[in-house]
């Protein structure tokens, strides 16, 4: 398999106030020497919000450095050190790989670690804060410009400059974009979404939201796109 990559930074964050009364472990920092990747992530990264963030399904986020290209155009107002790694809360950094290319289900090899695509990231109000646009996350996921989670197969050590390789593909057809769209941008296709909710890989939220969708429930996107008040 062909559709490799290579590290290009490693990411870890601590807890610190994003807006009054509410933490966040967005802002990372890029981590010096060689990444220790356990079952719920890189040693020394932190998550607050364990219901939404973290977990065996989510120890990882991937986000394309491709992508800071095209939110430096659209973002000509953030601060600087926003547009580029890890302003968008990324542990893995990388610029070939992004959401068109990564399918659900792919397995992967970063440096000793072997991982697998569980999910997209569906991203949240914290973007909005943090970059202070406030309809962000609703562009980041109308865009698919989101990024990946890994759930972590076999524990091992990454550092920049390792390799990324593919090992699996078992779902070609499913890239990651591909399911963003159809869960949350396209009109429903039954069809198309039967087969997301059924696909072995995808994480349970995942499969449920899927679900919901075909069913007629549309999740109430509002809270997570915009944020409750603190």
């Amino acid at each position: 398999m062909t559709d490799s990559d290579h590290i290009t930074g490693i990411f870890i964050g601590e807890p610190r106030e994003l807006r009054p009364g509410r933490d966040s472990a967005i802002d990372k920092h890029p981590l010096a020497g060689t990444a220790r990747i356990a079952a719920l992530g890189i040693l020394g990264d932190h998550q607050v919000d364990r219901i939404n963030h973290g977990g065996p399904e989510r120890a990882l986020l991937h986000y394309s450095a491709k992508h800071y290209t095209g939110w430096r155009e659209e973002l000509a107002a953030a601060p600087a050190h926003l547009l580029q790694p890890p302003g968008f809360g990324e542990n893995i950094s990388s610029p070939l790989l992004d959401e068109e290319r990564v399918c659900v289900g792919d397995v992967y090899r970063l440096g000793t670690a072997r991982v697998q695509v569980s999910q997209p990231r569906s991203p949240c109000w914290k973007l909005n804060a943090r970059f202070g646009v406030e309809d962000l996350a609703r562009r980041v996921q109308d865009t698919q410009r989101s990024g990946w989670l890994y759930r972590v197969l076999d524990p091992g050590a990454a550092a920049v400059g390792d390799a990324i390789r593919l090992e699996e593909r078992p779902h070609p057809g499913f890239s990651v974009a591909r399911v963003m769209r159809a869960v949350y941008c396209d009109p429903p296709d039954p069809d198309l979404l039967a087969r997301i909710a059924g696909l072995e890989g995808l994480s349970a939220n995942w499969r449920a939201k899927a679900q919901r969708r075909l069913t007629g429930t549309q999740d109430d996107l509002r809270a997570r796109l915009q944020g409750d008040p603190p």
